[in-house]
């Protein structure tokens, strides 16, 4: 199932395996800056006093498991600084984090990972729309866990595909507060005795996002606590590497079963939308360059009001100024900037087309080229 890729002469980075081991002296026994990406669902340490009951006297199967149970708060301090701290020498220089907790953590955490170096991001809400009930009625039910997303460094360069994230929200700008459902159905995985394979498994509509909106094909991500391998599990749907590190031989066997029977994507569905900004810069002068524009042809803003000639140098001319694309368009319309891509039209066969589709058929032409 492993494949390797070439760390140093002397290291390889073991790629698409569960190691068996403790996360931090395996994460430390790792090359160090060979990580893209980590996401973290460390213990909880919940501190559960006692069984929980529904209504009907049948037993809630809560985390009550030896994973997740520390002696003091302080015990629980000093793992999540060791481990936090073996996660970050082994991100990239513009490598980022995402950890997943509750109330009972995720306040500690996170003043932990900025004790560590991290440079928090972000706090997201992940809103379930199908919580479990608070069946004692004592408090508010919990319908909420917490996301912390992190660079490793202040000034790191983080991949962030904001475009695609927008597009899977509908075209709307993604928000912090994500409604997604626990995992029910036939998303929880079971195990041999027809129980719950593991109490805190997450749904692969979350990784999804978070893979998506954070990564790119090919990129490494580590999961210091698999479990059963929703992180391996979307990781190779989506065309990443993963490592997943787990230390209870029930989750490994449940993970390896599940990750056998996952398939890849095709390549081209990998494609997610990329930033405006991120894509190749195109002159407007390679347009008149190009003959795709002629000198003395005349555009006209898209709203009708304005007119300018092209030069022969890909400048504009109008009735009392030159310059750009952007700077005619900006001095015509009296405002402190415009994007004369999205503002200048040209004539073609009677109807006016946007110059910013001469520009489009310029990258495509990129993207075709072998690289």
């Amino acid at each position: 199932m492993a494949s390797k890729t070439k760390i140093s002469e002397a290291v390889t980075l073991p790629l698409n395996t569960i190691i068996d081991g403790d996360c931090i002296d395996v994460m430390n026994s790792l090359p160090a800056n060979s990580v893209d990406l980590i996401f973290a669902d460390p213990p909880y340490n919940l501190q559960l006093r006692g069984e929980l009951h529904r209504p009907d006297n049948s037993k809630v199967d809560a985390v009550d498991d030896h994973w997740d149970q520390f002696s003091s708060f302080a015990a629980y301090d000093k793992f999540t600084q060791d481990w936090l701290k073996a996660a970050r020498r082994l991100l990239k220089p513009h490598g980022a984090i995402w950890v997943i907790g509750s109330y009972h953590n995720i306040f500690r955490v996170g003043s932990a990972l900025q004790n560590e170096g991290f440079w928090i991001l972000n706090d997201v809400v992940w809103r379930k729309s199908n919580p479990m009930p608070n069946f004692r009625g004592m408090r508010l039910t919990n319908a909420h866990e917490t996301m912390i997303w992190a660079s490793k460094e202040q000034a790191s360069k983080y991949t962030f595909n904001y475009e695609a994230l927008k597009a899977l929200n509908d075209g709307v700008q993604m928000r912090s507060d994500w409604v997604l459902p626990i995992c029910t159905g036939h998303e929880r995985l079971k195990d041999e005795a027809g129980d719950k394979a593991h109490p805190t498994q997450k749904p692969e509509s979350l990784l999804h996002r978070i893979i998506v909106g954070s990564t790119n094909p090919g990129d490494v991500i580590l999961d210091p606590f698999f479990g059963t391998g929703t992180t391996g599990a979307v990781a190779k749907k989506l065309g990443r590497e993963f490592i997943g590190i787990e230390r209870e031989a029930a989750y490994r066997k449940v993970a390896e079963k599940r990750l056998a029977n996952v398939r890849k994507f095709d390549k081209e569905s990998l494609h997610v939308s990329t930033s405006k900004r991120a894509e190749p810069r195109v002159p407007f002068g390679q347009l008149v360059e190009r003959g795709m524009l002629s000198p003395g042809e005349e555009l006209m803003s898209l709203n009708g009001r304005y007119k300018a000639k092209v030069r022969a140098d890909g400048t504009l001319i109008s009735h009392d100024t030159k310059g750009s694309i952007h700077q005619v368009g900006a001095h015509l319309e009296g405002a402190p900037s415009c994007n004369g891509w999205t503002y200048w039209s040209f004539k073609r066969d009677g109807k006016q087309v946007p110059i910013d589709l001469l520009r489009q058929q310029i990258r495509a032409e990129m993207e075709e080229r072998p690289h």
